[in-house]
């Protein structure tokens, strides 16, 4: 009972959820109250063809994926892209609130499938969901209840077009509050932004089991408990720069240092900074910098 099942359409998941029939067969919206899935399908592994939305209500469970627990605040959303690991638990009594979920086949074609990497919040985890203000979920449920009205009526040659378009409506208002998010947590992004840079520093200093070479984006978040894109984009709105961009920066002062201060190798330089080879250093540092590392220690030798 351990095999991940994969939920490759909208029926099938109305199905194993003991929902009734969809109206449409690339989208759907569900109420959480009257999911009725049967027991051999809880504590199961899943993964699907869609994406889901999910706004709750109330504090009980019903998913887990990542490294936690959904943070059940009353009011929050949480965004899970195609073929994401989830397990659903067993349905509480008074589970309230709704699912949304629409196959990518949906927006194929469409200008909203070349922006879905842009909402980098379907990648986060489950305990970096989206908690929204009174207002926020106003917003909110009226775009939500005109894609209902218009997925659940007859289907004519605007219905995708109009269904898509209020979907982007919908990811951008998101993406907007979470932007929000950010920024009414600035006590708390500090330190988090602080904690960053002493990880960053560590990971250069001590070389362990969970990281070989440079420190890559996945390992420093790791390191901090987030998802990749979760502190990635809080970095980028606190300090303007994203983890990749924190990295790099690093690798250059750091590389500053040795060169001026020290009197190692070049070679040796890229070997300790976790470079495979020191052509993709020197390589790295010209472009940044606009000189080779050798003319950079020469310049200060003079």
């Amino acid at each position: 009972m351990n095999d991940i099942i994969n939920i490759n359409s909208i029926s099938m998941f109305h199905e194993i959820m003991g929902y009734e029939k969809p109206k449409h067969p690339l989208i759907t919206w569900v109420d959480l109250k009257n999911l009725k899935p049967p027991e051999e399908y809880y504590n199961r592994k899943y993964t699907t063809e869609f994406y889901i939305i999910s706004m709750k209500n109330s504090k009980e469970c019903l998913f887990k994926y990542g490294r936690k627990y959904y943070d059940f605040s009353e009011g929050s959303l949480i965004f899970l892209s195609p073929r994401q690991v989830a397990v659903v638990e067993s349905v509480p009594d008074q589970l309230t609130g709704w699912l949304l979920c629409f196959h990518k086949d949906l927006i194929l074609g469409t200008s909203l499938c070349e922006k879905m990497e842009d909402y980098t919040f379907f990648s986060y985890d489950s305990n970096e969901a989206l908690h929204i203000s009174e207002i926020e979920k106003n917003i909110i449920e009226n775009i939500i209840e005109t894609i209902r009205i218009e997925f659940s009526q007859n289907i004519d040659e605007y219905s995708r077009e109009l269904i898509v378009s209020n979907l982007e409506v919908f990811l951008n208002y998101s993406k907007r509050f979470y932007g929000r998010q950010f920024l009414t947590r600035v006590r708390e992004n500090r330190d988090i932004v602080a904690k960053f840079e002493l990880v960053l520093k560590k990971s250069f200093e001590i070389e362990d089991e969970g990281r070989y070479g440079i420190p890559s984006v996945k390992y420093l978040a790791n390191e901090m408990g987030y998802s990749s894109n979760y502190l990635s984009d809080l970095l980028k709105k606190e300090t303007g720069k994203s983890t990749q961009e924190h990295i790099q920066l690093y690798l250059i002062e750091k590389a500053k240092d040795m060169l001026i201060g020290t009197e190692c190798s070049i070679a040796n330089i890229s070997d300790d900074l976790g470079f495979s080879y020191p052509s993709h250093f020197s390589k790295f540092f010209k472009t940044k910098t606009g000189v080779s590392p050798g003319k950079f220690r020469k310049n200060f030798s003079l």
